[in-house]
Parts: C-alpha cells; sequence; structure tokens
C-alpha cells in the first residue's frame, strides 16, 4: 500500500514538473529562461517544482490599475505636456524609443539636483516633508526600524499633524522585517499606510520573486525624490561591515514629478484599491531651468522588456561615451551585444561595480561576464571606497539617467523599477562629473578569470546559471 502511494506521489510530481515545464515555455521572458526551467525541472523535480512555485511566474499576471482612470491622467499629460514640448535642436538623442516605452512624452520645464550620498540625500527629503502644504506620497523598497527609520517616521507625524495627508508604502520583500508597531504608529497618527503584508501585489505566497524596488518621494506634486536610497542608517554610511555607502539620489522639480506621481498612484492603487487621481495635483509648475526629461517605469506586468530595451535604446544611442554605474552586473544576451557593439565601434563604455559585496551570487556571476566585455574594449572600474550602490549612466553630453535599476536580470524582468532620464546637456555633464570622481576611487580590472582566485574562478560559472532570477 505504502509502495503505491509512494509511486503514485513520484509519478504525480513528475506530472507537476512536466506541466510547469510547458508553461515555462510558453511564459519564459527568455529563451535561455525557459530552456533552463525545463531542464531544471525534468532532472530534478523534486527539488525544481517548489522553487517554480516562487520563482518561476515569468509575467507578474494579475497587475491591474484603474487603466480607464490612469489614462485620464495619461491624456492630461500629454495635453498639458502639448505646450511644453522641447525644442527639437536641444535633443541629439532622439527620445521615441524612451517615449514608446514609457508611454509619456518628454517634456522641457523640469530641474534636477545630485543628492550624492545619505546625508545629503535624506536632509533634501526631510527639508522637502517639512514645507509639505497638501501631501506627501512616499515609497521605499527598503524601511528599518533604526535611526533613520525613526527619524523618516517622526518627520511623517509631525508632517500629518499639520494637516498634511501622507500616504506611505514599501514592499513585503524588501521591508520583511519592519515591525507592525512601526506602521501603527504611523497609522495611529494619521498617516495613509499601505501594510506590505496586507496588500494585493507582490507578497510572500507564491510571489516571492517579484519585488517593488521603486524609492520614491513626492510632496505636494512639485518636488521629487528617486535614486537608489533606501532607509536604513546603512545608507548613511553607519554600518560598521560596509563603511562607506556611495549612493546616488536626485531632487527634481517640473512636468517630470506628475509623471512620477502617475507611477506611485498605480502602486498605490495596486497596494490599497485606492483611486488617487482626483485626489493629487496634476497641473503643478515648470523650471525655469528648463531641463527636458521622462520618467521610464519597468515592471514585470509590461508587454515588453521595458527595463532591457531602456538600458539598449541609450547605449545604442551613444556616439562619444556610455559610463553606467550599477551595483550588480548580471545583463541579458542583448544588453551584452549592445555594450560590446558600443566598444567595437569606439564608444568608451564603462562600467563600475563595486569592489566590496553585499550579495555573493550577483557578485559572483559578475566575474563570469567581464572577460567577454573586456574583450572588445569595454573597461570595467571596481569601487573601493566603501560600497557602491548607485543606479546612474550618461551617454555622451547629452543623456544622463538616475534612478533604482540595476544592470540585471531581476531589475529588468522581475522588479518594479523606474529611472528619470535628463535629455540635457547640463545633467549630462554633472552625473559624468560625480563618476569621474567615482573612478578615481577605483582600480581597473585587468586580470581574467582564468587570474582569479580559486572561489572566483570555479563560482562565477556556477553563479551565472542563476543569472535569471539573480
Amino acid at each position: 500500500m505504502w509502495t503505491f502511494i509512494a509511486s503514485l506521489s513520484v509519478f504525480a510530481v513528475y506530472c507537476v514538473a512536466v506541466f510547469f515545464s510547458v508553461r515555462a515555455a510558453q511564459t519564459a521572458r527568455t529563451p535561455q529562461g525557459a530552456v533552463g526551467w525545463a531542464v531544471f525541472l525534468l532532472s530534478a523535480p523534486f527539488l525544481a517544482v517548489p522553487l517554480y512555485l516562487f520563482l518561476g511566474h515569468h509575467r507578474f499576471q494579475g497587475y491591474r490599475i484603474a487603466r480607464k482612470e490612469s489614462e485620464r491622467v495619461v491624456e492630461g499629460i500629454r495635453a498639458f505636456s502639448d505646450a511644453a514640448k522641447p525644442d527639437p535642436t536641444d535633443l541629439s538623442v532622439n527620445p521615441k524609443p524612451f517615449e514608446a516605452l514609457s508611454h509619456l512624452p518628454v517634456c522641457r520645464g523640469n530641474s534636477m539636483d545630485l543628492l550624492i550620498d545619505g546625508e545629503a540625500t535624506f536632509e533634501a527629503i526631510f527639508a522637502a516633508i517639512d514645507q509639505a502644504r497638501k501631501y506627501v506620497l512616499i515609497q521605499f523598497y527598503i524601511v528599518r526600524d533604526d535611526a533613520l527609520g525613526l527619524e523618516l517616521q517622526e518627520k511623517l507625524i509631525d508632517a500629518a499633524s499639520r494637516g498634511v495627508h501622507v500616504r506611505f508604502m514599501t514592499d513585503a520583500v524588501g521591508s520583511y522585517g519592519l515591525p507592525r508597531a512601526y506602521l501603527e504608529e504611523l497609522r495611529q497618527a494619521g498617516v495613509d499606510v499601505a501594510d506590505p503584508r496586507d496588500q494585493r501585489g507582490p507578497n510572500f505566497r507564491f510571489q516571492l520573486n517579484y519585488r517593488n524596488h521603486r524609492k520614491t518621494v513626492i510632496v505636494d506634486g512639485e518636488i521629487g525624490f528617486i535614486g537608489g536610497h533606501n532607509v536604513g542608517i546603512e545608507y548613511l554610511g553607519q554600518d560598521p561591515e560596509f563603511g562607506r555607502w556611495r549612493d546616488t539620489h536626485i531632487r527634481m522639480t517640473g512636468h517630470i514629478v506628475r509623471q512620477l506621481q502617475l507611477i506611485f498612484t498605480e502602486d498605490w492603487h495596486w497596494a490599497r484599491g485606492e483611486d488617487l487621481i482626483d485626489l493629487l495635483d496634476w497641473a503643478g509648475s515648470e523650471s525655469d531651468r528648463n531641463m527636458n526629461a521622462l520618467l521610464v517605469a519597468t515592471g514585470p506586468g509590461d508587454d515588453t522588456e521595458t527595463g532591457a530595451m531602456m538600458f539598449f535604446a541609450a547605449i545604442a544611442a551613444a556616439t562619444d561615451r556610455v559610463w553606467i554605474a550599477s551595483p550588480y552586473f548580471v545583463p541579458d544576451i542583448d544588453i551584452m551585444a549592445a555594450l560590446q557593439n558600443a566598444a567595437l565601434r569606439g564608444v568608451d563604455v564603462r562600467i563600475l561595480v563595486p569592489d566590496a559585496i553585499d550579495h555573493r551570487l550577483p557578485w559572483l556571476a559578475a566575474f563570469a561576464y567581464f572577460d567577454e566585455i573586456r574583450d572588445c574594449g569595454v573597461r570595467v572600474l571596481r569601487y573601493t571606497d566603501g560600497f557602491m550602490h548607485q543606479k546612474a549612466f550618461v551617454v555622451d553630453d547629452t543623456l544622463a539617467a538616475v534612478g533604482t535599476t540595476n544592470l540585471d536580470n531581476r531589475s529588468f524582468r522581475l522588479n518594479f523599477e523606474a529611472m528619470a532620464l535628463f535629455f540635457d546637456k547640463r545633467a549630462a555633464e554633472a552625473v559624468a562629473d560625480m563618476l569621474r570622481t567615482d573612478f578615481e576611487n577605483s582600480y581597473e580590472l585587468t586580470r581574467r578569470l582564468i587570474q582569479q582566485p580559486p572561489h572566483i574562478r570555479h563560482g562565477a560559472p556556477l553563479a551565472r546559471l542563476f543569472a535569471p532570477i539573480l
């Protein structure tokens, strides 16, 4: 009897593995991912089937917003932007690929200020919250119940006590350790909280692989912030393990703030089922610095590979230089080819990555890619002055971007991300100057994989096998 039950169980597991293999072939975002899952499921079904339940849903089904209401705002932004169309002579980079990916227009009338490292970032964010008159929209991937998290909590409670409507949102995976008491104290003070443990969005049950990685602060529809910082003392360089934390945020004004606000509105609707469209300010004002800008938001609910295509379009547009800073380098085949092609065309291609480790698997996997791009002339710089976590790039002297998207498959296909793109010489030079300073605190990788220590030499090819989910 027990033998029969055991045999039946084994047969059932294999049937499920076959079913999941077919599903992977139908839904995986890349052929490599489909083949990888199929081989894994059929060769080791008892291990692979449970993992597939958590990690194998390649398109995020069910991410729905009040599309009719959202489209009303999109059309309003487009109509408002008709009066803010950039001068075509100011756009030496073709904006059409980026506009198609974001479903929003590039418009003038914006400004950006780099906020380098945590002290500058949170000083600016807290100052903006203190000046809020109507509302604050705030979203971070990670919020910790430490000194910085408590300071943020106090700022939000103070704003709520002044009659400012504060809406707070975080991610279930990133903020796994955030106690309910932290959120409850915000609620009791009048802050509107989207509890990640209760929301309909990516949570722990079979959706562990999808994470909202965006870091957004919007004040009164006038001032917006986006970048690499989360809320924790390590982002101020106060963690003894990491030491100095090198990261970048930006402070923005102008039309791009309403575009960022639209993305928050969609995330909030998914998390809470509440439509904010008629509760927020969509008019706003322009900046006299008059920068051309666009907010590109990407995620696993997109019909196309928007994250990878954004980087591909930027790299393909480069004629002089493309410098990219990312804490992780686990690109797909298309981005690898784009980087190699750019270098072969004579473009100055530089990839800045940290020498320090925060997540060992992606750190190891990156070494499996470095030889290929270096053989074509790409320079790999390894940052040594602490841990580098910024997500930024600059193309020629005309395009600069700062946001949340890493140069890896997770950011391209599994996370909800956003990047602020500025088609402006001043922005490009500011980001380039920042990266030049970072290059001075780095060394150029010259050793090939075969010359690395054994744990890297043997571990990198194995870590690369996990590239689709890193």
